[in-house]
């Protein structure tokens, strides 16, 4: 049997995400009980030319939303990139999850040739589906999940690698 492309993206998107929302659920604990000011935690970066924590959740959930939705040939949905606690940043990862379970199976599978276009960084990038989420997607969502991880894991928040793969049942 071969792997479609509904299974190579969706379920692992929804699985990552709710992963990533209960790490965010552990940081603001953390920062509760150690009495850290959220923001501290949210506008953390692993270097001053990295993007912040709320910043790497807004692009993975843009890259999410915006991959689904490119593949399954429907309007990508707009947030504005506003949060500034773990509440907020949860919600938002609330919405993309509700969002990605719309989508069907028929709607991407045999997307793999499907033209896809976009600007990122002023540059014009053009993909066939498939390579678009093997070699763009699915590499920016993992990235910017680990970066998350590595930011609060940085800054003391005791996690590990059962975290964030989550529940594999």
């Amino acid at each position: 049997m071969s792997l479609s492309m509904y299974q190579a993206s969706i379920p692992s998107f929804i699985h990552g995400l709710n992963n990533l929302s209960a790490i965010l659920t552990k940081a603001e604990a953390y920062a509760a009980a150690k009495k850290i000011d959220q923001s501290v935690l949210v506008n953390a970066r692993l270097a001053p030319d990295m993007f912040a924590l709320a910043r790497q959740v807004q692009i993975v959930t843009d890259i999410v939303k915006g991959g689904a939705a490119r593949l399954a040939g429907v309007e990508i949905p707009s947030f504005p990139d506003t949060e500034t606690s773990f509440a907020e940043l949860k919600t938002r990862i609330e919405k993309i999850i509700a969002f990605l379970k719309t989508l069907k199976a028929a709607q991407i599978d045999g997307s793999e040739e499907r033209a896809i276009s976009l600007k990122v960084g002023g540059n014009d990038l053009q993909f066939k589906g498939q390579h678009y989420l093997l070699q763009f997607v699915i590499p920016n969502f993992y990235f910017h999940i680990t970066t998350t991880y590595a930011i609060l894991r940085h800054n003391g928040l005791d996690i590990g690698k059962k975290d964030f793969l989550g529940d594999l049942n």
